[in-house]
């Protein structure tokens, strides 16, 4: 067997590995996390008074307009200086979480000023209140033209979880810079991670075309097309 074919194999298991008890997580509690913010503060920006729109906007401006990981070496590397002292995966999860939640809710703020006012009409002509429309008629039709560009936010949150190595958290991408420095073969390992990533990516893209199929059902593009 190939030298490069046997240290990939024998370092795919730390990766995946890895992947499943840092990657994963991480992703899936950030984008959860996030997502929420996005939307509370999607909401503040469309409905709430100015003063806290302002506020909703220096937090987009600010998280928008700077690196992440610039926000992760601030929070882990910078906070301590002040006395607050986070270990590194809380660090990661705070930065990403943030970090999406401003990218998520200029998505949200989008689709749901998309919906025609009409629909908002309707729902109070039938004697729903702000909250029942927004959660039976403005949301589920918001919902399905969010799930494209929010599915693309997570597969690419998927891959930005690499940077969290900056900061120590043995992720996936920390764990192959381990293995190079006891092998010395950075262009394999370092493809081999590239890999694990792609296939990852690409299981969530497959999940993303189902995903919009499902909800083009109910309208949209498909029965546009038929």
């Amino acid at each position: 067997m190939p030298h490069w074919l046997q240290l990939m194999l024998e370092s795919l298991g730390p990766l995946l590995w890895a992947g499943l008890i840092f990657t994963v997580p991480l992703t899936l509690l950030s984008f959860a996390f996030g997502l929420s913010l996005g939307l509370l503060v999607a909401i503040v920006r469309l409905f709430a008074a100015a003063p806290f729109v302002a506020i909703a906007r220096f937090y987009v401006w600010i998280f928008r307009g700077t690196p992440l990981l610039v926000q992760l070496f601030v929070i882990f590397y910078g906070l301590p200086s002040i006395g607050i002292l986070l270990d590194a995966f809380p660090a990661a999860l705070i930065g990403f979480t943030l970090n999406i939640g401003a990218y998520t809710s200029e998505i949200i703020r989008a689709v749901i000023a998309s919906v025609p006012r009409g629909q908002w009409e309707a729902s109070y002509s039938i004697g729903m209140t702000w909250g029942q429309a927004m959660r039976r008629t403005i949301l589920p039709q918001a919902g399905r033209t969010a799930v494209p560009p929010l599915s693309n936010t997570f597969i690419s949150l998927v891959k930005d979880t690499s940077l969290a190595a900056a900061i120590t958290v043995p992720e996936l991408f920390q764990t192959a810079q381990r293995i190079v420095a006891t092998t010395y073969e950075p262009l394999i390992l370092y493809i081999l991670a590239a890999l694990v990533y792609l296939a990852m990516s690409s299981v969530l893209s497959a999940l993303q075309v189902r995903l919009e199929k499902r909800f083009a059902r109910f309208g949209g593009f498909l029965e546009a097309r038929a």
